[in-house]
C-alpha cells in the first residue's frame, strides 16, 4: 500500500480541518438536542470506559506518553492565547456556578473570631468547610 509521508498528511489534516470550521460551527449549533439526549443515554458507557481506564492505569500512561514538553508547548502556545477569551466566555457560567456558594456564605453565622492562630479561628474555617462541602454534595 502506498501512503504519503506523515508531514504531508499532517499538513493536509490542518488545512482541511481549518477550512471546515464553518461546517463544524453549523453542525454543533444544529445538534444540541441530539448531544444532550445521546450524552445522557451513554452514562453507563462512560462509567465502563472510566473503570476500564482506571484498571489499565490509562491516565498515568497517557500522561507519561505525552511527556512534560507537550504540556509546556501546548500550555504556552495554545493555552496562553485561549486563556483570556475562555475566561471571558465563562463569565456567566462562573457566576451561576459560584452564586449558590456565595449565598450559603452570606447566610452563615460564624463563631466569634479569636487571636491569630487560635482554635476559635480554626472553628470558623471548619464551619465554612463543612457547610460548603455539604452544599456541594447536595446540589
Amino acid at each position: 500500500m502506498r501512503i504519503k509521508d506523515t508531514a504531508s498528511l499532517a499538513n493536509k489534516f490542518v488545512t482541511r480541518a481549518g477550512a471546515a470550521s464553518g461546517d463544524y460551527k453549523d453542525g454543533v449549533a444544529a445538534s444540541g438536542g441530539d448531544w444532550l439526549a445521546n450524552t445522557v443515554a451513554s452514562e453507563a458507557n462512560y462509567e465502563q470506559g472510566v473503570n476500564a481506564a482506571i484498571a489499565r492505569k490509562g491516565f498515568g500512561k497517557g500522561v507519561q506518553q505525552a511527556g512534560q514538553q507537550k504540556f509546556i508547548t501546548n500550555a504556552t502556545t495554545l493555552g496562553a492565547s485561549r486563556y483570556g477569551p475562555g475566561v471571558a466566555n465563562a463569565k456567566d457560567a462562573w457566576g451561576r456556578g459560584v452564586q449558590p456558594y456565595l449565598d450559603e456564605l452570606k447566610s452563615m453565622e460564624l463563631p466569634p473570631k479569636g487571636p491569630r492562630g487560635s482554635a476559635q479561628n480554626q472553628a470558623r474555617a471548619n464551619a465554612v468547610a463543612v457547610r460548603l462541602g455539604a452544599k456541594r454534595v447536595n446540589m
